[in-house]
């Protein structure tokens, strides 16, 4: 868990400087409103972290291009996996409420595992080139 953790942190810090990343959610991040909370009540931050992207094309391209992250809806395993919300664990809730919550069409979850956090990294760097390139933003 400790090694999943510091690759979380890792990824969520990277995502916050991508530009078509429009929102992190990690409470292992300072701006995190949790983030006071779980300094105190736990020993980590967890592996579980939540992205918005500019657009829900974005989203569903990232799905399909990931290849070492796996888009499953399994979490909690020692690899890293990737959901998308929306009709994998949320699917059952009514859209208004989604939202409400801040689960969009443009919303991604990560369970990080412990994998190299940089190969992780590189493989989403690469996914968001291609990606860019396609949909040119």
């Amino acid at each position: 868990m400790e090694k999943a953790q510091e690759n979380a942190l890792k990824i969520a810090e990277w995502l916050k400087l991508q530009k078509p990343i429009t929102r992190v959610i990690y409470p292992g991040l300072p701006e995190h409103s949790g983030h006071e909370t779980m300094k105190k009540q736990a020993r980590g931050f967890g592996a579980m972290l939540t992205f918005q992207l500019e657009s829900k094309e974005f989203a569903l391209s990232i799905l399909e291009k990931v290849c070492m992250i796996k888009f499953a809806e399994s979490l909690g395993g020692v690899e890293t996996l990737i959901t998308y919300p929306t009709t994998q664990t949320h699917a059952d809730v009514p859209q208004e409420i989604r939202e409400k919550n801040g689960i969009t069409e443009s919303t991604l979850r990560l369970s990080v595992g412990i994998e190299n956090a940089e190969d992780l990294i590189y493989e989403l760097e690469k996914v968001f080139q291609e990606t860019e390139r396609e949909l040119n933003v």
